[in-house]
């Protein structure tokens, strides 16, 4: 299938255009929808609406520069797995990782009492690379877990600073091992890849990752050029409406060209810009096992994207329908976004999440997939070799109208794929 039938297209253009339509009251300022196959060539791709909400804004094009944030993980853990395959790192070895970053040796937990009062405490064991994959390490996120945010008050924390010194006051909040709890574990991926290699993640991601799969204009680093294709980052009010506001992951886009680039943290959490579309190229060497049809390259070896599919958390499955506060609403939704049986599960890979059943819209289980904060989403479904990613620039996360679209979307798709397979 090298591209999607004629009357799939437009149904799924007409769906798009529908959510971008009414001007200044329209659900979805603009969205970039591509799906396509293990190649990484689309079967479809569409981009509707413009960068902004207000009048005069460019429209969204394949050029378009969105912030990607938790995009960047995916890379993290591609980069990472590499140098496991090279044996470089190791996922299992606790010395490794105390050797390479002695602040996770020294770090301690956060713990509160019934008055209130925070204390720190030995951690009860030590953090290996696959826990930080894997987000059992101990680490939360400010914006998500209430009881670190008031901790790091009255200065507080801000997981979206640019800034290392942020990440190295943070303690952790559980004890590793012992419980899943999505974090900033994947910046400390980041740091362990670049102190074990000696370069800095830009470099790593461009020779090894960006470059071999002919992935363009993505970067830990915004160039003039490229923040003159910047989308508009967007807050929904409480009344539902849209408008404009500033950028909340700024400091990349504040620093000039050349020697300031040092002051910029290569965030292996959340840190890249560039078009989202690039990246089908990179999912489309992992629903390929690794390898880059495009080129020929071989970025990983089967067994290892096998790895990363594979669930990593069994003994304490994620349940879909478990009710989550947010500290910082403004940045996102509580969970669950929607209602789900009180069964329902997911899992986790090396870097992902991993589904544990099928999903209304068509996908199986065993389907890896993830987001960024800005309300981007990406999957990637070996069984049927098909992937696909919708993008816009939205807080806060799990954006009811942007989800509703892709969910009309991707049953479309799926619709057309299960039918082609059984005829």
């Amino acid at each position: 299938m090298s591209t999607l039938s004629r009357t799939s297209q437009a149904k799924l253009h007409d769906i798009a255009e529908r959510y971008v339509a009414g001007g200044k009251n329209r659900e979805v300022p603009g969205l970039i929808y591509v799906a396509f196959r293990e190649g990484g060539q689309p079967i479809f791709e569409h981009y509707a609406g413009c960068r902004g909400i207000e009048p005069g804004t460019p429209p969204m094009d394949a050029d378009t520069i969105c912030w990607l944030a938790s995009f960047t993980k995916l890379v993290t853990s591609v980069a990472c797995m590499q140098l496991v395959e090279h044996g470089v790192l190791e996922l299992d070895n606790p010395d490794q990782i105390a050797t390479l970053a002695p602040e996770l040796r020294d770090i301690k937990v956060l713990e509160r009492a019934e008055d209130g009062i925070f204390y720190l405490v030995e951690k009860r064991g030590e953090i290996t690379l696959r826990m930080l994959l894997n987000h059992t390490a101990g680490f939360g996120y400010a914006f998500e877990d209430e009881k670190l945010a008031h901790y790091g008050q009255p200065v507080g924390l801000d997981d979206f600073c640019g800034e290392l010194s942020d990440l190295l006051r943070r303690p952790l909040v559980n004890h590793p091992g012992e419980t899943f709890q999505y974090g900033t574990s994947m910046d400390w991926v980041g740091i362990l890849i670049e102190r074990v290699t000696g370069f800095t993640l830009e470099e790593v991601f461009q020779k090894y990752i960006f470059s071999p799969l002919g992935m363009v204009g993505v970067t830990f680093y915004p160039t003039d050029e490229t923040r003159a294709r910047l989308a508009y980052l967007h807050r929904r009010g409480p009344d539902g409406n849209l408008a404009q506001r500033d950028h909340l992951y700024a400091k990349p886009l504040r620093v000039k060209e050349g020697s300031q680039r040092d002051e910029i943290f290569c965030a292996g959490g959340h840190g890249l810009f560039g078009p989202p579309a690039e990246f089908r190229k990179l999912i489309g060497m992992l629903l390929n096992d690794g390898l880059d049809l495009a080129s020929g390259a071989r970025l990983l070896n089967k067994a290892t994207v096998d790895e990363m599919f594979k669930d990593q958390i069994p003994s304490m499955p994620r349940y879909s329908n478990e009710s989550v506060p947010v500290a910082k609403p403004h940045l996102a939704n509580p969970t669950p976004l929607v209602p789900m049986p009180a069964d329902h599960t997911e899992g986790w890979g090396l870097g992902f999440s991993i589904s544990h059943l099928p999903s209304e819209t068509g996908r199986p289980a065993g389907v890896g997939s993830w987001e960024g904060l800005a309300n981007l989403f990406w999957f990637a479904d070996r069984e049927n070799k098909v992937g696909a990613i919708i993008a816009s620039q939205i807080l806060p996360y799990g954006d009811l109208h942007l989800l509703k679209c892709a969910d009309e979307m991707e049953t479309v798709l799926y619709r057309e794929i299960l039918e082609a397979g059984t005829s």
